[in-house]
């Protein structure tokens, strides 16, 4: 599928930023206005688990029961003043409508949310139950382009809740270890692409 070049551009100017303020341990602008006792995360680590250093892995455990190795991309990481960290997520997208995470398409942000939370707990880091969604909304209502664009800047909390996670772990070694082909699932694209290719192909 087609890269996403604008998001990844804003991912990486939001990355500049904070980095700016991680390195002298200040609070940013935006943390301060949604009111949040927390200031950018400063570790040796940051550049692997941002795959600043493009290994495709970021933050990673092995699950020893399932020898699964489980690996995230993180946006950003927190850190409050109980020395918990928040993890954090970047997200671009122009909508007028209210930002939220209740539509059906935001549930994937929900279970990456809490299986990054997962990770860095495995890590044996303190990690708060609540992650934070930035979102950056690029406005459509200006009268002209300018060669630019301008975001309203949010910021959602999420209570993560990771109890599904371990469990589909081993649900899924279980399915890599059958030689059971599973059954299409009814919401999967790529299933339903596979089913209509096979109809034109038959």
């Amino acid at each position: 599928m087609p890269g996403f070049s604008l998001n990844l551009a804003v991912d990486k100017l939001l990355t500049n930023e904070f980095d700016l303020l991680r390195k002298k341990g200040e609070a940013h602008e935006l943390i301060k206005k949604y009111n949040i006792d927390a200031i950018p995360f400063n570790h040796p680590d940051l550049p692997i688990w941002r795959d600043d250093v493009y290994r495709y892995v970021g933050a990673s455990f092995l699950h020893k029961e399932t020898n699964l190795e489980i690996c995230g991309i993180i946006d950003d990481v927190w850190i409050n003043k109980n020395k918990e960290l928040l993890i954090v997520d970047y997200k671009s997208t122009s909508t007028s409508k209210e930002i939220s995470l209740e539509d059906e398409y935001k549930q994937g942000y929900k279970r990456q949310m809490e299986i990054y939370q997962w990770i860095f707990r495995k890590m044996e880091f303190k990690v708060a139950n609540t992650g934070y969604f930035v979102f950056a909304n690029a406005k459509k209502d200006k009268s002209k382009f300018d060669s630019k664009l301008e975001f309203e800047m949010t910021i959602i909390p999420y209570e993560g809740d990771g109890a599904w996670v371990e469990p589909t772990i081993f649900e899924i070694k279980k399915c890599l270890d059958s030689n059971q082909i599973p059954d299409p699932g009814e919401n999967c694209e790529y299933c339903e692409y596979r089913k209509l290719i096979n109809k034109e192909v038959s």
